[in-house]
């Protein structure tokens, strides 16, 4: 779009998609203003539809670029190509603090994680992958937590690691791959193991193929997208109350 839709009309369009993630951006040369909504709220950070929005960007209005860069509410994101269709994109990171393993936490996803780290998102780890597969969380009690969404994680069979992302308060109960989910588990993954560069799917039922890495204080999460499905959505514009109330003054 060219400039901003009234935020309420933002809402209703990502509320009408009903998918976990509806990206909103303004083309312009040198900084890109990205926004991200939920059916039900607007998101700090969303990493897929980030991608998403770079491989529109690039192919359709920037082919002759190497990079975009994006102006939102985590700062400024940078999403660049890599070669064989791969874009990355750089995060900043978002280390946990270690917290109380709660019964509210035990509850709300049906099996006890050995230790529990706060961040932007609460994360559990549990000890294999196998624990991590039959989770079968409860999704008014994750919404009762005090968290926004509930990351889950375990040590990988043929991975670094492997994990799952829970947020009923955002309509989404599942999301099949979660960016902003790995600000928080490439720290904590990275430095144990001595690599800059690791291979970590998020269990969704959908899967996922990412290559993520830490350079510093900064994350490089690489992947591909895919065109699915391109249209136009009509919208009719409408007034707030203060813009109806001026009109009608203007009438008079």
């Amino acid at each position: 779009m060219s400039e901003w839709l009234p935020d309420q009309l933002l809402q209703a369009i990502a509320a009408k998609n009903n998918l976990a993630g509806s990206a909103f951006v303004i083309p312009r040369p040198n900084v890109c203003p990205l926004r991200w909504f939920t059916p039900t709220l607007e998101m700090d950070l969303c990493g897929h539809d980030t991608l998403a929005t770079a491989f529109v960007l690039l192919r359709d209005y920037f082919p002759s670029r190497e990079q975009v860069a994006f102006a939102t509410r985590s700062g400024e994101l940078v999403v660049a190509r890599a070669g064989g269709g791969l874009l990355t994109m750089r995060f900043p990171a978002r280390p946990g603090k270690p917290v109380q393993v709660s019964a509210e936490v035990v509850s709300a996803l049906g099996a006890r994680p050995r230790e529990a780290l706060q961040a932007c998102d609460l994360l559990a780890i549990f000890d294999s992958e196998s624990e991590l597969r039959a989770i079968r969380p409860n999704f008014e009690r994750i919404a009762a937590l005090d968290a926004f969404a509930v990351i889950v994680a375990a040590p990988g069979e043929e991975a670094a690691f492997v994990s799952r992302w829970f947020a009923h308060r955002a309509e989404a109960p599942e999301d099949p791959v979660t960016g902003s989910a790995h600000c928080t588990l490439i720290p904590l993954w990275a430095a144990p193991l001595g690599k800059r560069n690791l291979r970590a799917p998020q269990l969704s039922r959908w899967g996922s193929e990412l290559r993520r890495g830490l350079r510093g204080a900064r994350l490089v999460i690489g992947g591909q997208a895919v065109e699915y499905l391109r249209g136009d959505i009509a919208v009719r514009r409408f007034m707030t109350t203060r813009q109806a109330a001026r009109k009608a003054q203007n009438v008079l």
